[in-house]
């Protein structure tokens, strides 16, 4: 592990890089302690703040995990599915926000992900799955509940019939979409919408689901989809039509 002395990257980063590289490439293996600071201080020719700023980006990206005591140490971590959905929905939100992706693109990227995963879920979900599906299905159904307890109930939905597809894979991809993309059209578009409607549509979904149902799954997503598109285009030029009538 070297680092590139022509690189106008942080140090730290290099660093950072360097060994993530390595855990990879199998260099380093799961459960690995790592060379001690001042051994990665000597290796790298840095300082050893230098070393410990680059493992605390490992440590905050979950690749190793730090032991006290005599034979403590950073380790090689062992990630996990779940435990990288937090660093995938952050990501997510984040390149939604600072690049004014518009509403359109996300949710049309949103349930095109969704679809694709509709199959497998129709074919695979399991009885939980199906369970918290009608629960939330209930919850929305609720009077009083609050416009954020909605949109919680509605991302649980969601993440429901994903994970039924029984691939950590797409769930983990899917996590960006869910968690991060429905929330923002959710803040867009729940003062507009019909809740019974909502609800209706989320049920024709999960009978779907019971029947094992594959492309009425997918179909009930594009319904699902076109009525939060329109939701959004008439939101969009109802605030429009207020800031001229403000002016």
């Amino acid at each position: 592990m070297r680092l590139d002395p022509a690189s106008p990257a942080d140090l730290s980063v290099q660093i950072a890089s360097a060994i993530r590289d390595a855990i990879v490439a199998g260099e380093l293996i799961v459960d690995q302690r790592l060379p001690s600071e001042a051994e990665l201080s000597e290796q790298f020719k840095v300082s050893r703040p230098t070393v410990r700023e680059a493992l605390k980006r490992l440590a905050a990206q979950s690749l190793i995990r730090t032991q006290r005591g005599a034979t403590g140490g950073a380790f090689v971590n062992r990630i996990s599915f779940e435990e990288a959905y937090s660093q995938q929905i952050t990501t997510s939100t984040l390149l939604l926000s600072m690049n004014a992706v518009s509403f359109e693109t996300a949710c049309e990227a949103r349930y095109a992900l969704e679809r694709a995963c509709a199959p497998l879920s129709a074919a695979r979900r399991s009885a939980d799955h199906l369970a918290t599906m009608r629960a939330e299905i209930h919850r929305q159904g609720q009077p009083g509940l609050t416009d954020e307890a909605f949109c919680a109930s509605d991302v649980a939905f969601h993440r429901a019939l994903v994970d039924g597809a029984g691939n950590p894979v797409m769930s983990y991809q899917l996590a960006g979409a869910v968690e991060a993309m429905q929330p923002l059209m959710n803040m867009i578009t729940f003062t507009a919408r019909d809740r019974a409607r909502i609800v209706a549509m989320h049920s024709d979904i999960a009978d779907a689901m019971t029947e094992q149902d594959g492309p009425a799954v997918e179909a009930g997503l594009t319904v699902l989809e076109r009525e939060t598109q329109q939701l959004a285009l008439n939101a969009i030029a109802a605030r429009q039509a207020q800031k001229t009538s403000a002016r």
